[in-house]
């Protein structure tokens, strides 16, 4: 046995070996340590090898899936082995078999995925300073490539975010081994071209590829064979049943960096929590497809206004007719299409995702027929009209509630074939022949307590209490002996036992096969069942937005071809959520109003002004509504942003530097439609550093990028930039201070802000009123003898303040930084003279 099981483990030495023995899956070696590790159970030993004892660990197989879950979420990979020959039959161990691997990126069981979430294997071919990608969803077979340059590939990650990446073998990038990301290095002739041609021409059935149009992404290509590959060599030679193969153009989605969609936080904040974030706000989708659709549409917002109308304009239709919630309502009745679509591609369905595919195919014409027949709708309607034989067959074929194995059993609906009712018909009978039988021996052996049952472990047999046991009669055989019984079989009970255990192993291969049946005739009908679901996801994405611009009063933006970006009154999206009374602010933009410098308080809301219109812009190139008063939005290509201080330790990179290298992107590719926001750059080095390196950069986005630009700052000498470039306004958001406290007006107003409220904010902070107080004296010192007047050091020198910090603050100074003089009257003023003259 473990002579078998040392030439399986040969073939998946990167992976732990689940070697099936009887009831449960049996790890050993290094396997069985690291498993036993992971997944906190009990390593034992068994036997020897080489004077050594061997280490193991096991699972019960029917509890499989939940320690899957847990392995593949630390990133490991898992050959499942399972016996394949008849242990009735073998001489020598059962014939064993790897029936399938599971991987990170090739996950496709319900119980391993996220709803939320599409499960992305991805695949990179580097040469030359350029990469080709290809990515597969299996659980879902969207399948697609693109072509880009290495530079970018952090941005890709970002928007991909892969559960699993194959390289080429000795392919070297520090990128890839900072990740969490599994990688894979495959080899490397699998991502030749050749190689990657005959693969997909193959699968796909086609002459050439021409029909797809790649014929400009032949690094891609490759990338795209050796995916396909992989993925045949972990489902056991099955493959999911892919829609096609798309080609993704830089020119279909406006251009997100990684550190745009962090900054943004679309579907994760950048702490790393799933919520507050703009898809956490969004997502009331009734399906896990529509999730999942809306997390792609957040992270791929479209350039091509046609496409952007066209969903508009169908949420403002369900808007019109108020049709959303009743529609919400019936698409929380359809199950995972796309899944369950993929899972009989591969052979991997189980009886109730048949049974739920049934379901929903049952509901989708009376969704159909409620949806306008105009625009976007005509063609769901058109998809949600699937094969109406797959239902037919569903219906007729598996049980009404099937049971959860096929192995057990209770899956093929009666009357779907004659021979499987007839083994039935044998086993319902069962109960009354038991029956009858008890009742006869009752009456010939006189024993009133004689029991005729069955189970699992003695079969079919006559049970004797210990009392009555002078009067079995000859015939009876005993086949168990219990502590106050005996058991017993006659030759009429065991000829109906052998013909009733033997309908019951028949009717359960039968079952299997016919379920494998209908598993085969309902292979030429994925494709149209893959639309059905893609169409459900559209439909479950218009009906969430329309539901949200409904409830927060979004309005539909309008789009143009001129250099303008006008918003009313816009609000951040999820800000506006956690707290009362949002104050909403305006931002214009046009040819000669290129950059907007803000200038204002820390926890002013200038960072919030920034991200607000970033996200209107992006909400409306997804199609949504937008939070505003009105927003006319003309040409956009790009999206950045430079917000925030974080380093990258493991990459060796300060926080300053990975803050220039993100502000050297922005410089590098923004161009006159790119919108650009900025925030406190500069602020990570010296005073005078800083303020000359923001100065420059703006001067370079207002000269060489011209694009609409929201620039942050707290260095009040760049306002004077508005004085030397027309295409510059100063914007500030505004504070007061009342008695000791700072309100934040949040309200943007024109012109730059009078001050920072630094040290205010720092009070609010619960920084030491003796540090505070003496920040003021050194604030007031820098404010009377300006830095130019001599090195910076000198105002700083410790011994103009020695001690000062710890020095006790003088009673006589609390009781004067008390007073509200505002509210000071005569009788009080000298009530208080008479108090600090006894203080003193």
């Amino acid at each position: 046995m473990m002579a078998q099981y040392f030439s399986l483990k040969a073939d998946h030495t990167d992976k732990l070996v689940f070697y099936r023995m009887g009831d449960f899956y049996e790890l050993f070696y290094d396997d069985a340590v690291k498993a036993a590790r992971l997944l906190d159970i009990t390593l034992t030993t068994r036997g020897s090898s080489a004077g050594e004892p061997i280490k193991m660990c096991g699972i019960p197989f029917h509890s499989l899936e939940p320690y899957l879950a847990k392995l593949v979420k630390l990133g490991e990979s898992i050959a499942i082995c399972e016996q394949v020959g008849d242990p009735a039959t073998s001489k020598g161990p059962v014939e064993r078999k790897v029936m399938r691997v599971v991987t990170p990126g090739t996950l496709t069981d319900a119980a391993l995925l996220d709803d939320k979430q599409e499960n992305r294997l991805l695949a990179i071919r580097f040469i030359k300073g350029k990469i080709g990608m290809a990515w597969l969803s299996l659980a879902s077979g969207d399948f697609a490539l693109m072509d880009s340059e290495v530079e970018k590939i952090g941005s890709e990650l970002e928007r991909l975010r892969p559960a699993e990446i194959l390289v080429p073998e000795g392919t070297e990038l520090a990128l890839l081994d900072q990740l969490r990301i599994p990688v894979r290095r495959i080899s490397t002739w699998q991502f030749e071209n050749d190689s990657a041609k005959r693969n997909l021409t193959r699968h796909f059935s086609v002459h050439d590829l021409a029909g797809f149009g790649v014929e400009d992404n032949m690094l891609a290509l490759g990338a795209a064979g050796a995916l396909l590959e992989y993925v045949r060599s972990t489902q056991g030679g099955a493959l999911p049943a892919l829609a096609g193969l798309r080609v993704e153009s830089k020119t279909q989605y406006i251009e997100l960096d990684a550190a745009t969609r962090r900054n943004l936080e679309l579907t994760e904040t950048i702490r790393g929590e799933a919520a507050p974030t703009l898809f956490s706000l969004l997502d009331h989708c009734a399906t896990g497809m529509g999730s999942r659709l809306l997390a792609h549409w957040l992270h791929h917002p479209l350039r091509s206004h046609g496409k952007i109308l066209e969903r508009q304009n169908a949420i403002t239709t369900l808007l019109e007719q108020g049709t959303s919630e009743h529609l919400h309502q019936n698409l929380r009745e359809i199950a995972d299409i796309e899944r369950i679509v993929s899972r009989i591609a591969l052979r991997s369905a189980r009886p109730r995702d048949l049974a739920s595919l049934r379901s929903s195919l049952l509901i989708l014409p009376s969704i159909a027929e409620q949806l306008p027949h105009n625009g976007l709708f005509r063609g769901l309607a058109a998809a949600l009209h699937a094969e109406p034989a797959v239902a037919t067959l569903l219906s007729a074929a598996i049980q009404a509630e099937p049971g959860v194995l096929i192995r057990e059993g209770g899956v093929i609906a009666d009357g779907f074939s004659a021979d499987l009712d007839e083994l039935r018909n044998i086993q319902s009978n069962c109960g009354d022949f038991l029956t009858a039988l008890e009742q006869r021996e009752r009456e010939r052996t006189g024993i009133a307590t004689l029991r005729v049952e069955y189970n699992r472990v003695a079969g079919f047999f006559i049970e004797i209490t210990n009392s009555y046991l002078g009067q079995v009669p000859d015939d009876y055989r005993r086949r168990q002996t219990m502590k106050n019984a005996e058991r017993y079989i006659t030759p009429e009970l065991k000829t109906f036992e052998e013909k009733a255990l033997s309908a019951n192993e028949r009717a359960l291969a039968l079952e299997k096969q016919l379920y494998e049946t209908v598993i085969d005739t309902l292979q030429p009908y994925l494709a149209a069942l893959r639309l059905a679901g893609q169409a459900v996801a559209t439909l479950d994405v218009l009906v969430c937005l329309a539901q949200r611009a409904f409830i927060a009063g979004y309005i539909a933006p309008s789009f143009c071809d001129e250099a303008v970006l006008n918003i009313e009154a816009g609000r951040h999206p999820v800000v506006e959520e956690q707290i009362d009374d949002f104050i909403p602010n305006s931002a214009d933009f046009h040819l000669a109003r290129k950059l907007l410098l803000i200038t204002g308080p820390n926890m002013g809301g200038k960072s919030t002004y920034m991200r607000q219109v970033a996200l209107i812009v992006l909400l409306a190139h997804i199609g949504s509504y937008v939070p505003a008063q009105s927003a006319k939005i003309g040409r956009i290509d790009r999206i950045f942003t430079r917000i925030g201080a974080s380093d990258d330790l493991a990459g060796g990179r300060s926080t300053f530097m990975v803050e220039m290298t993100e502000t050297a992107n922005i410089l590098n590719n923004a161009n006159e439609y790119s919108l650009v926001l900025m925030d406190e750059v500069g602020r990570g080095t010296s005073t005078f550093d800083g303020l000359a390196l923001a100065w420059s950069i703006a001067r370079s986005l207002i000269e060489k990028n011209h694009s609409y630009t929201l620039f942050a700052t707290h260095y009040f000498e760049l306002t004077r930039l508005a004085q030397d470039y027309p295409q510059v306004s100063n914007v500030h958001l505004d504070a007061v201070e009342h008695k000791d406290r700072i309100v934040f007006l949040h309200a943007v107003q024109d012109g730059p802000a009078s001050q920072s409220y630094g040290i205010a904010v720092a009070s609010l902070a619960g920084v030491p009123r003796d540090v505070v107080r003496l920040a003021k004296r050194k604030l007031l010192d820098l404010e009377q003898n300006s830095l130019t007047n001599g090195p910076q050091a000198d105002l700083f020198a410790a011994n103009n303040y020695v001690n000062e910090i710890d020095t006790e603050i003088h009673p006589v100074i609390e009781a004067l930084e008390a007073i509200n003089i505002d509210e000071l009257s005569p009788r009080d003023a000298l009530q208080l003279i008479y108090r600090l003259q006894e203080l003193i």
